[in-house]
């Protein structure tokens, strides 16, 4: 399988022809919407005939979650089947007395287990209208509400037939360091005896001492020594509110990375890989939102608007600009085939334990391609 960067003037009966390879299997793999129109920049994942796949694939663990509605989630864990390891219906919401939300989860959680899916119960501390350190405060402070909310975390995984709990409490306040790890210490100890497994997602730093205060609270050391894995949220450098730039650059990714394996083991680390794009309107203004969409569409708005994809090296991100109908210039950045590849790189490179996408719902068939091709998908069921 190789990955083929478009030319000016190539088509894609010539490309299939430069590879011995029929064009309807290009189409599929990449599934292309416009397989008649291409743009420069454009990167195609060739299959091999007969298929070749990376040597000595690694068995990795593929996790990913999805805030679809849950016949949508269903139906693409149903289609992902035999590339996932887990699932985590996103999300249940914990109140400052250690209550929980209802989730509509169980066509979800039954399509997990169909397909040999282990279901992963996520639990968060924040809404749209809170950040949620009031939350994290009250559950780490609170013996009252740590122990309603870990009961009734365990009745709901008990009663649904989840497999262990993701914790992603996030605007955790500097001062709830030790608060946040005795809180995973307390909820290890009551979990892993019933059979649990529990795993946090965290803030990405690239340093004990790093100098955003919303990270302080995330003690790399002791969360890769309590839990059974971390989630590194390794994305959202473009920030849907933040100045145009790559989403996931590799390069801080693997900055993360090398911070993260100097305080725990590589068999704990699960990397976190988006898998949206944005469209931001220039010039940027503080404040102002970018669309945020899927890689397929972000491809063909370039083909639409005929405009030719760039990518940024050092990021290994593809990104564009275009003007649209009235005159606004805007400039988008997603994920392709050679953003993918550069990502399980990272995880061959450092034996990582695995992948956690974020998230399910996004339509992105080379990353799926590519995936495969890169490892064996660990099943745990």
């Amino acid at each position: 399988m190789d990955i083929h960067v478009v030319q000016s003037g190539e088509s894609l009966w010539g490309i299939a022809q430069h590879y011995q390879v029929p064009l309807v299997s290009i189409v599929a793999l990449n599934g292309l919407a416009y397989p008649e129109r291409l743009v420069p920049g454009q990167a195609l994942v060739i299959p091999s005939m007969p298929p070749v796949f990376a040597p000595e694939r690694p068995v990795i663990e593929v996790n990913a979650y999805t805030y679809q509605p849950v016949k949508e989630a269903a139906a693409e864990i149903v289609q992902r089947n035999g590339l996932l390891s887990t699932v985590l219906p996103f999300a249940y919401h914990v109140t400052e007395a250690g209550n929980l939300d209802n989730l509509d989860d169980q066509e979800s959680i039954a399509a997990a287990y169909a397909h040999s899916i282990v279901p992963l119960m996520p639990i968060v501390n924040f809404s749209l209208n809170e950040s949620g350190a009031d939350v994290a405060h009250a559950i780490f402070t609170s013996s009252s509400a740590r122990e309603n909310l870990v009961s009734s975390v365990i009745r709901v995984m008990q009663q649904k037939g989840y497999r262990g709990l993701n914790i992603d409490f996030e605007s955790v306040r500097p001062e709830d360091r030790q608060g946040f790890n005795d809180f995973l210490q307390f909820v290890v100890d009551r979990l892993h005896p019933l059979g649990f497994s529990v795993s946090t997602a965290v803030m990405p730093k690239t340093a004990i001492d790093q100098p955003r205060a919303e990270y302080t609270a995330y003690d790399y050391e002791a969360h890769g020594r309590i839990v059974d894995f971390v989630v590194l949220m390794t994305y959202e450098w473009g920030y849907r509110f933040g100045p145009p730039q790559a989403i996931s650059p590799v390069n801080e990714m693997k900055r993360v990375v090398e911070y993260a394996l100097s305080v725990m083991p590589a068999s704990k680390i699960s990397l976190g890989f988006e898998t949206y794009a944005r469209d931001w309107l220039l010039p940027h203004k503080e404040g102002q939102e970018a669309e945020t969409f899927s890689p397929k569409e972000a491809l063909e708005r370039a083909i639409f608007n005929g405009v030719s994809i760039q990518f940024n090296e050092t990021a290994q991100s593809p990104f564009y600009m275009y003007v649209d109908a009235s005159g606004r210039t805007h400039e988008v950045w997603f994920e392709d085939a050679r953003s993918a590849q550069a990502k399980f790189d990272l995880v061959r490179l450092y034996n990582l334990r695995g992948i956690s996408y974020w998230a399910l719902g996004f339509p992105y068939p080379e990353n799926w391609a590519l995936l495969e091709r890169n490892f064996h998908v660990g099943k745990w069921l």
